[in-house]
């Protein structure tokens, strides 16, 4: 289904966004410079002049549902265009990419994010992220500041290569890999920014990403290697990928193994990671939200360990969540290309056209959120949900190539936020939220440092 082919006399145009609108507001502060762009729109498609580029930008609910979900099959995730063709030099061919290895590859993971099969690992996780935070006493006793961004890494890493890596990758050589993607996740920005740019011509990032490249190789191949003679044992990302047949009945090679251990080992680690690094400076200013959430885990959790009984009711919580996926959505890009000739919110979109959507913009614009910049998690009380168009909301994307571990990523965030502020009260090192730095996904600019102190026992407990 899709929006029906207007006859000409009623095909508008698409608004404009003038290059020497762009280029410098991009200079100063690009994730501002993207938001006001999608404003200026009001929702209405919009063309942006990026030189010899120029995408079209799909803001409206109404206009990504029919980009991502509706008309999917026409608008491809294409290796060599936007995005895709810098982050396909690490990730390659699979999961992340399009057609029927992509196809392939989703089929063959996609058993071990069903509902069911992510709630039989909460156990697991909770027991792995409960003693990765007990490390967090000895700092906690004497004072001593810590980068949260890196304990929360840490934090992941030991839940994560526990549950779906079964312990293969250690924490350490995880860590490597999670500073190799936060190096990679920087480098390929000046490609994104200019995507017309061949990859022959040398630009800033490059020696960086291959440098982190090779990091991920060094650590994940020879377990790759290692992982196939014992495949048929497994229960593991790995393991699975290794026993997995292409629709054509041939076993995956061991590059495209390793290109989905890879993606994998991101989708899983980095929204996680990066999400909760901006949780505490909103609380810090914020701390009407802070009681809140302090006084549902209280509630609900009390003195004890963080149990899979415990997640249904710390709804409060899952509101937070959602209101840092609305600000800080990691898969902020969504570039596609158009198959076929389209119409989109009354606009004709060219066949091979680069059509963009962004949660970053439609999550942050003022004619589908009150308030937009500000943090508020009551705007996901489920009446106002339930009154909001489905994609005016979209931090994991949407339609066939929505993101495998959405309902891992609720469930993992639930037990640490649960687990740390049920032990733990916090003062920021340095006061107020970091600004926004555009990489392959939102980083802070600044690192975001806490001192812990031990709460108080529950009156609940």
């Amino acid at each position: 289904m899709g929006t029906p082919h207007p006859s000409p006399a009623h095909v508008s145009r698409p608004t404009r966004v003038p290059l020497r609108r762009m280029l410098p507001a991009l200079v100063r502060d690009p994730a501002r410079a993207l938001i006001d762009a999608g404003n200026r729109t009001g929702g209405n498609l919009a063309r942006i002049n990026l030189g010899s580029f120029r995408p079209y930008l799909v803001t409206h609910p109404e206009h990504v549902q029919h980009v991502l979900r509706e008309r999917a099959e026409n608008y491809e995730r294409a290796g060599d265009g936007l995005f895709w063709r810098p982050v396909k030099r690490l990730f390659g061919e699979g999961i992340l990419g399009e057609g029927q290895i992509w196809s392939a590859s989703r089929r063959m993971l996609q058993p071990m994010f069903t509902a069911k099969r992510v709630e039989s690992m909460i156990d697991g996780m909770a027991e792995a992220i409960s003693d990765a935070v007990d490390e967090l006493g000895t700092p906690s006793r004497v004072g001593r500041p810590v980068d949260i961004g890196a304990e929360q890494a840490r934090i992941v890493c030991r839940a994560i290569m526990k549950v779906l890596f079964a312990d293969k990758i250690s924490v350490a050589d995880a860590m490597r890999v999670v500073d190799a993607q936060d190096a990679i996740a920087s480098a390929v920005i000046p490609r994104i920014v200019v995507p017309f740019a061949p990859l022959s011509l040398p630009m800033p990032g490059d020696r960086t990403f291959r440098r982190a490249v090779r990091v991920v190789d060094d650590v994940l191949v020879p377990i790759v290697r290692e992982s196939r003679a014992t495949a048929e044992e497994g229960d593991d990302i790995i393991s699975t990928l290794w026993r997995a047949r292409t629709d054509d009945g041939r076993q995956l090679d061991e590059r495209q193994v390793r290109n989905d251990t890879v993606a994998m080992f991101a989708a899983t680690t980095e929204t996680t990671i990066n999400v909760l690094t901006w949780l505490w400076p909103h609380l810090d200013e914020h701390p009407e939200v802070a009681d809140q959430l302090y006084e549902e885990i209280n509630r609900v959790v009390g003195d004890e360990p963080v149990r899979r009984e415990h997640l249904g009711e710390l709804r409060y919580t899952r509101m937070v969540l959602d209101e840092l996926l609305r600000l800080y959505p990691i898969g902020w890009l969504i570039p596609r290309r158009a198959v076929a000739a389209d119409v989109v919110g009354g606009v004709r979109i060219e066949a091979g056209a680069t059509v963009v959507a962004s949660p970053l913009i439609t999550q942050r614009m003022s004619a589908f959120w009150d308030r937009p910049d500000e943090f508020d998690p009551e705007r996901f009380r489920p009446e106002r949900v339930r009154a909001r168009h489905r994609y005016a909301h979209f931090p994991f994307g949407g339609g066939p190539h929505q993101c495998l571990g959405m309902y891992l990523f609720y469930l993992e965030a639930q037990l640490i936020v649960a687990t740390m502020l049920s032990r733990y009260r916090f003062r920021l090192a340095q006061p107020g939220v970091p600004g926004l730095r555009l990489a392959a996904a939102l980083r802070p600019r600044r690192r975001v440092e806490l001192t812990l102190t031990g709460a108080a026992p529950s009156a609940a407990a």
